[in-house]
């Protein structure tokens, strides 16, 4: 069955937004969609897949998705697997090239959102990799963040980083 690709972009961002990984994976193959078609909202199936499968996020990126690809609040893929504590989804995007210096329209890197929302994993994982100087529109730190956010252990975890 052959998809406009609009239809298939529409079929493809809704199995991966359910994390139906086999339906992704049969719509990339069958129809031979490319993983960065939109959909009706304008957005691929990487920046609304259920963040916490990887193996979703990993079908759209061997098959060429854009791991850095923004919304118009600047927030990519990995800004969206910091938020929700997915370690193992941001792996993955890395893995594939996604930069984790990457800052959306307020300036925050997705460390400064794992800071916040106080996933600890996720910040031990970004921490060596992201510029932790980095300052957001409000001028913050990671370190800043960290302080403000009160989450315990997280101003430690950030210095251990700093320091080595």
């Amino acid at each position: 069955m052959v998809l406009s690709q609009m239809d298939a972009g529409k079929a493809l961002t809704a199995a991966a937004a359910k994390g139906n990984t086999s339906e992704v994976q049969r719509i990339l193959e069958e129809s031979r969609v490319h993983p960065d078609t939109l959909n009706e909202f304008g957005r691929t199936a990487l920046q609304v897949m259920m963040m916490g499968n990887s193996k979703i996020a990993s079908l759209l990126l061997e098959k060429g998705a854009d791991p850095n690809v923004q919304d118009k609040h600047g927030i990519a893929p990995v800004h969206d697997a910091a938020r929700t504590g997915f370690v193992d989804t941001l792996q993955v995007l890395v893995e594939y090239g996604a930069s984790v210096n990457v800052s959306d329209k307020s300036g925050a890197l997705p460390i400064h959102i794992a800071i916040r929302e106080g996933h600890r994993d996720v910040v031990e994982f970004l921490a060596p990799r992201s510029d932790l100087k980095h300052t957001n529109i409000r001028g913050q730190t990671a370190i800043d963040v960290a302080r403000a956010s009160c989450v315990p252990d997280m101003i430690d975890l950030l210095f251990a980083h700093i320091h080595s």
